[in-house]
């Protein structure tokens, strides 16, 4: 009867070893903050959401709704996206790192220092890692508010409101 207890062990360690990754992720709460946005004075809502139980289905949902209830940007960034991104600076061989970098960048992602207020200052002029010179120059004279966010490990893009055209546009991209 001992001989057999043996095979049945090995058998249930390779079994709990292969189910690792298929193991769920604890859900996170979305992140929602409220900050002037498409309007100089009344607030929109920003929100982050990380969907997914398992880390290959993973993605954080961005969107920013406008103060009268219209959704005016949405951007889903790919979990295994972002990994890849950063696997050459950071060490993400494991799948417990990976989870814990994703939800890092989640948490950091509404960080105050990505609320420009204003998105472009009277000093500041366009440069070679700027999309829309006309664009920006509008935005110097709204004095409307941006937001920057990480699109990888040396990618920054840099959103804000344009009136003209009555979308969210990107302004700015460029390293970190």
């Amino acid at each position: 009867m001992k001989h057999y207890l043996l095979p049945i062990l090995i058998v249930i360690g390779i079994a709990t070893a292969c189910s690792h990754s298929n193991k769920s992720i604890e859900k996170t709460d979305p992140q929602i903050v409220l900050k002037p946005f498409s309007d100089s004075l009344k607030a929109d809502t920003f929100k982050l959401v990380l969907n997914g139980e398992k880390l290959q289905e993973m993605s954080m949902v961005f969107s920013i709704t406008a103060h009268n209830g219209q959704q005016i940007y949405n951007k889903i960034f790919k979990a295994t996206d972002l990994i890849n991104n950063y696997k050459a600076s950071v060490d993400l061989e494991k799948e417990r790192t990976q989870v814990s970098f994703i939800k890092d960048e989640f948490k950091l992602f509404f960080d105050e220092e990505n609320f420009l207020e204003p998105a472009v200052t009277e000093n500041e002029s366009p440069d070679q890692y700027t999309p829309d010179t006309l664009f920006y120059n509008e935005l110097k004279k709204s004095g409307l508010n941006g937001f920057k966010y990480r699109s990888g490990k040396e990618t920054s893009v840099y959103i804000a409101w344009s009136e003209q055209e009555k979308k969210v546009k990107p302004y700015y991209k460029c390293c970190n």
